[in-house]
């Protein structure tokens, strides 16, 4: 290189311009760019050298803008297209005379920077540039279009975020719910760290954490800040596929026919049916006979799906999906399409209504002594709720006798099955709801006749198919409970009665199960039972149903004993997934209603220890029905009654603490 040479050399990837103006060393030299300032540069470090004149520092300027009128990045395609064919390489000099008709030093460097900047037409070979392929230059095309459309992209989705916070309506487009649901899939799962979550948020300026996630979500209402995370981390639908609203539609129209053409005609019998007053899915009604020889029969009525539904089609695989009605605070999610379960396969109120019906005759102490089951027709009378018969029951209606017998027989049977050994626990119970406004409702279930009686001829029902499915060989979902090892007469005395004695014996019951062959139950006392008085809002009550009413008619059996096990494997592993989400929900809204209410004092009793040594142990807010985990400042008994307020709650994270309410303070609180 000699003294006065123009180069090029790159300064922190910006390229620049200097005149050679000695040498620095064996291999250096010292160069000054346009602003008179001096660098030390290694050969390795010049890009180019102009070629064929000297220039002063000072003539650096004047060079750079003729050589800024011939940068045109489009000439190149000219030029690619001219040599492609061909593919011979060019050099500088070679490419200055295609596009220019020149090969002056200002044309040359034009030349080359066009080259030696273009990523699409020509590759560096060498001291030359070759052109690509066709095929290579259509390929770099279409990646530059759509890395240029994902960078649109980007932006409008920023721009409408950044609008959306400001409270503007905006329209979410289909490449933003890809990206809705790449967060949505990064909180529920953080330990699944995703590289394209987190780089959304850092491109709308938020941390890259699931919380900051929750929160961009909820800022932009496409969650609410009450989320059902459990529900959606959930394997659970919650809405129903087209091809499934478009069969249930079809159903309305034009039922399909019915499969029992000879159902036994008991539309003249008073038909009850007993529910909680926002029940939808009404799927069992009572009535008594009194027969000929002045016994009296109870008929249990049971809603038939299966009137419309047949095995191994669309509805009934999206049932088998879904295995259960998923009743949340927020609402409940059905296991086939509301119009037709609250519809025509409920026992709806002056309606004449396909059922399966249970006629059972009891002996004087309440065991079975006669049974029939049929395919039905009935015509349910009245719809009562549970406060309505405890009102009736307690006035003593006598325009509804009818009433007053079904509940004495309720509790004839009770006594019958605890004569066989049952078990029975008294825990109360909190009903959640939540209205649209947020507002939370927790109301406590308490042992009302109403409820006794129902619960007992549903028992007495799951008893008959148990039986009937005995009887006759056919596999049905029978469940059973294994024998308990309770706490001894002596242990259980020593126990406050009530919800701690029932605390105790609750804690020594194994889990239910599951067999394809009858099973004792030992929790109810009976040797045979199946439920099969829930199939609108469960599966295996469903799966009894298909199997009976076939056996009924003389028809095949819908389901061999294999494939009901099969069934069974899959519907009860989802159905446990629908209880956890049942269990954790309610758990949530109740945390949070105790934290919009943390001023307030509650009475709890102390259940159960957890941790005596810890003083860990579990409260029963008696007013809520709830039960939690609390930790104890002080030596305390069970069945000891304290006051206490909330210390600290939070649903999402699921902590709650408590603090126990000295005397002083209590009075304070209450006055």
């Amino acid at each position: 290189m000699e003294k006065g040479t123009l180069i090029e050399f790159r300064l922190q990837g910006e390229r620049r311009l200097a005149v050679a103006d000695r040498p620095e060393g064996k291999k250096h030299w010292i160069v000054i760019d346009e602003r008179g300032q001096s660098h030390t540069l290694h050969p390795r470090q010049v890009t180019y050298e102009v070629a064929g004149c000297t220039f002063k520092p000072s003539e650096i300027h004047n060079f750079l803008e003729e050589v800024e009128s011939y940068l045109d990045p489009s000439s190149l395609e000219v030029a690619w297209e001219l040599l492609v064919e061909d593919g011979e390489a060019v050099t500088d000099a070679q490419m200055a005379q295609l596009l220019f008709s020149d090969q002056s030093p200002p044309l040359r460097y034009a030349a080359h920077c066009l080259l030696s900047e273009d990523k699409i037409y020509f590759k560096q070979k060498a001291e030359s540039y070759e052109p690509r392929s066709a095929t290579m230059v259509a390929e770099i095309k279409h990646q530059r279009s759509a890395e240029e459309a994902k960078l649109r992209e980007q932006q409008e989705f920023s721009t409408r975020v950044q609008q959306r916070l400001t409270g503007i309506l905006v329209e979410w487009q289909d490449s933003d719910r890809s990206r809705f649901d790449v967060l949505e899939r990064f909180v529920l799962h953080p330990e699944n760290a995703s590289r394209a979550a987190q780089d959304i948020l850092v491109g709308l300026g938020r941390s890259q954490t699931a919380q900051a996630a929750f929160d961009l979500l909820v800022d932009l209402g496409w969650w609410s800040p009450h989320e059902n995370l459990f529900l959606r981390r959930s394997q659970i639908p919650i809405q129903f596929r087209r091809e499934v609203l478009e069969v249930a539609q079809q159903c309305l129209e034009s039922p399909p026919p019915d499969p029992d053409v000879d159902r036994l005609d008991l539309t003249h019998l008073k038909v009850y049916t007993i529910d909680d007053e926002s029940t939808q899915e009404i799927d069992d009604g009572l009535s008594l006979e009194t027969l000929e020889d002045g016994r009296q029969r109870l008929w249990i009525h049971i809603a038939d799906p299966t009137r419309l539904v047949q095995p191994g089609d669309e509805l009934d695989l999206e049932a088998r999906r879904r295995s259960t009605t998923l009743y949340l605070p927020t609402g409940m999610i059905p296991m086939f399409p509301p119009e037709l379960a609250t519809g025509p396969m409920s026992l709806v109120q002056g309606r004449v209504c396909p059922a399966l019906s249970f006629g059972v005759v009891l002996d004087e102490t309440g065991n079975i002594q006669d049974y029939k089951i049929r395919a039905s027709l009935i015509k349910p009378t009245y719809r009562l709720t549970y406060e309505d018969v405890d009102e009736m029951l307690q006035l003593g209606v006598r325009a509804e006798p009818e009433i007053d017998a079904i509940a004495s027989w309720a509790v004839r049977r009770e006594e019958w099955r605890r004569s066989q050994g049952s078990i029975s626990i008294h825990m109360p119970e909190a009903v959640i709801k939540v209205h649209s406004d947020d507002e939370i409702i927790i109301d406590v279930l308490d042992d009302a006749r109403s409820r006794q009686l129902v619960a007992e001829m549903m028992i007495l029902a799951g008893e008959v198919a148990g039986r009937y499915g005995q009887e006759h060989q056919i596999p049905l979902p029978f469940r059973g409970q294994p024998q308990p090892e309770l706490p001894s007469e002596e242990e259980l005395v020593q126990l406050p009665a009530g919800p701690v004695r029932f605390c105790a014996v609750r804690r020594c019951m194994p889990r239910s199960e599951m067999s394809i062959t009858p099973i004792r139950h030992a929790g109810l006392a009976l040797e045979t039972y199946t439920q099969a008085t829930s199939p609108i809002r469960r599966y295996t009550d469903l799966l009894t149903h298909f199997q009976i009413k076939a056996h009924l008619r003389g028809d095949p059996l819908p389901f061999s004993a294999e494939q009901l096990q099969e069934t069974l494997l899959s519907v009860t592993t989802t159905a446990y997934e629908a209880t956890l989400v049942e269990r954790q929900t309610n758990r949530y809204w109740g945390l949070e209603y105790l934290r919009r209410n943390a001023d307030q004092v509650w009475q709890v009793l102390v259940l159960r220890w957890l941790r005596e040594h810890d003083n860990l142990g579990l409260i029963l807010l008696e007013d809520l029905g709830l039960e939690l985990v609390m930790r104890f400042k002080r030596s305390v008994s069970l069945g000891d009654r304290l006051e206490v307020q909330v210390s600290h709650a939070d649903p999402r994270q699921d902590v709650i603490q408590f603090r126990e309410l000295v005397d002083q303070e209590a009075q304070a609180a209450a006055s």
